[in-house]
C-alpha cells in the first residue's frame, strides 16, 4: 500500500512517498518558497536523478496539487491514479495535552486540532492546511497526524511542571511540553535495536542537534524529560534560537533599552544562538570554516554551543538514573564529527570515550566509541517519516492486512507509544 507522508511548514512542503510495509521511499521531494514568483519544486524517484524546477506556487493547495500530479504523471511518475495512495500522514508539531499517541483524523480529531492552532502558530496553521487540502484533493484517503509532543506525554509530573503559580496550568495548561519527538523516538528506539538489549532498563539521551535542537533522556522506551519546554525556543543554545536564558532578560530589553516586545521575541527566535554569538552564519559548516581561518567569534559559537549541549545531557542524567548510551541525530549530529568531539570532550567524567578513528570516519548507523566505554556512543540518522509512515498505518488499521511478522512490528506498542 502507498502511504503519502507530508511535512506543512511555514513556506514549505517536505513528502515522502512510502510503498507499506516494506517502508521503500518511492519518491521524495519537497516545495520551497510557496507564496513566491520563484517557488522551487524538488522531485525524487527512486533509483532515478532528482531534479529541481521553478515555478510559481501561490500557496500550500496549489503545492500539494503539484506534487500530486507529479506522482501520476505518464512519463515519471509512481503512481497510476490518485486512488493508489493508501492514506496520508501529517507531521503534526504540537498536539498540547490532547493527543498522547498518533491518531486517525475524523471530524472530531479536526476539531481538537484547530484548538492546538496557537499552541505552535508558526507550525500548527500550516499543518492544518495540509490537513484540508488532502481532505479536498485526496478525499478517497484516510489521513493520520503523529504529534512531535505525544513522546513527551510520559513525562513526570516533576519533569513538565513550571514553577509558576499553579493556576497557569490549571488554566492555561502553561508546561513543559518538548518537541522534535518523533526524531527522538525514532533515534531510541534504533538505539534499543543496536544495543540489542532491548528497551526495559535502557537509559538513553538522545541529541537532535541540526537548527533547533534539543536532547531527550529516555528509560525502557519512554521520554522522561526533555529540554525544550512549552515553546521550542527554551533548551540548548541552536542555530538562531538563544535558548535557555535568564528570564527577566527579555525584560530588561524592553525597559532598558526600549526595544519592543515583538522585535525582542524576533530576535530571540531569529537572530540568537549561534549566528548571534558569531554574526556571521547560523550554519555549522560555515562556522567550522570560519573558526578554522581564525575567525575568534565563530569558534566561541561552536564552543558555546558544545557546551550547551554537554550541560544538557548532564542535566538529563537524573530524569533516568544513568548512562547507558549517548546517540547524536539530525543535521549536526550526523555529519559534525568535529561537533561530537567537541560534546564528548566536556563528558568523559560520565563514561563517555570516543573513538577518534570511528568518529572521523562517520559512517552512517554506527557506534562511535572506544572499545570498553561504559557508554554507547552511537550516530543514527533520523527518519521521521519513516515512522510517520508506520504510524499511518498502525492508526487507520491497514495492519490487520498484514502478516503476523508485519503487523507486530508496525503495532502501537512496537512504535513505541
Amino acid at each position: 500500500m502507498k502511504i503519502l507522508v507530508l511535512n506543512c511548514g511555514s513556506s514549505s512542503i517536505k513528502y515522502k512517498l512510502f510503498d507499506m510495509p516494506g517502508e521503500r521511499v518511492l519518491a521524495r521531494g519537497q516545495a520551497e518558497r510557496l507564496g513566491r514568483a520563484d517557488s522551487l519544486v524538488r522531485h525524487e524517484l527512486a533509483g532515478r536523478d532528482p531534479f529541481t524546477r521553478e515555478q510559481s506556487l501561490s500557496d500550500h493547495r496549489e503545492a500539494i496539487d503539484v506534487l500530486l500530479k507529479y506522482l501520476v504523471a505518464p512519463e515519471g511518475g509512481v503512481l497510476a491514479g490518485i486512488r493508489d495512495i493508501a492514506g496520508v500522514g501529517h507531521r503534526f508539531v504540537h498536539g498540547g495535552e490532547f493527543f498522547r499517541s498518533s491518531v486517525a483524523i475524523d471530524l472530531e480529531v479536526r476539531e481538537t486540532l484547530e484548538t492546538c492552532r496557537n499552541l505552535a502558530p508558526l507550525h500548527n496553521p500550516h499543518n492544518l492546511t495540509g490537513i484540508d487540502v488532502c481532505a479536498e484533493l485526496i478525499p478517497h484517503a484516510p489521513q493520520a497526524a503523529v504529534f512531535d509532543t505525544a513522546f513527551h506525554q510520559t513525562l513526570p509530573e516533576h519533569a513538565f511542571t513550571c514553577a509558576l503559580p499553579y493556576r497557569f496550568y490549571e488554566e492555561n495548561r502553561i508546561r513543559k511540553y518538548g518537541f522534535h519527538g518523533t526524531s527522538h523516538r525514532y533515534v531510541s528506539s534504533r538505539a534499543s535495536e543496536l544495543v540489542g538489549e532491548g528497551r526495559e532498563g535502557l537509559r538513553i539521551v538522545t541529541c537532535h542537534l541540526g537548527n533547533g535542537s534539543s536532547l531527550c533522556a529516555v528509560r525502557d522506551g519512554k521520554s522522561c524529560d526533555t529540554t525544550m519546554g512549552f515553546t521550542p525556543l527554551s533548551g540548548v543554545v541552536m542555530g538562531t534560537r538563544c535558548g535557555d536564558i535568564d528570564p527577566a532578560l527579555p525584560a530588561h530589553l524592553v525597559e532598558t533599552l526600549n526595544i519592543p516586545l515583538a522585535e525582542v521575541m524576533s530576535i530571540l527566535n531569529h537572530e540568537s544562538g549561534v549566528l548571534g554569538i558569531s554574526g556571521l552564519s547560523p550554519d555549522f559548516r560555515d562556522l567550522e570554516s570560519a573558526a578554522d581561518s581564525g575567525h575568534e567569534r565563530a569558534r566561541l559559537a561552536l564552543a558555546v554551543f558544545a557546551y550547551s549541549v554537554a550541560r544538557g545531557v548532564a542535566s538529563l542524567i537524573p530524569a533516568i538514573g544513568g548512562l547507558d548510551a549517548l546517540v547524536f541525530t539530525a543535521g549536526i549530529g550526523e555529519n559534525s564529527p568535529r561537533m561530537r568531539e567537541r560534546i564528548c570532550a566536556f563528558l568523559p567524567w560520565l563514561g563517555v570515550e570516543l573513538d577518534a578513528e570511528k568518529n572521523e570516519r562517520g559512517v552512517p548507523e554506527t557506534d562511535v566509541s572506544r572499545t570498553g566505554s561504559p557508554v554507547r556512543i552511537l550516530v543514527i540518522p533520523t527518519d521521521e517519516e519513516r515512522l510517520i509512515a508506520r504510524d499511518t498505518v498502525a492508526v487507520l488499521g491497514y495492519a490487520g492486512e498484514m502478516s503476523t511478522g508485519e503487523r507486530q512490528r508496525l503495532s502501537p506498542e512496537a512504535v513505541g507509544r
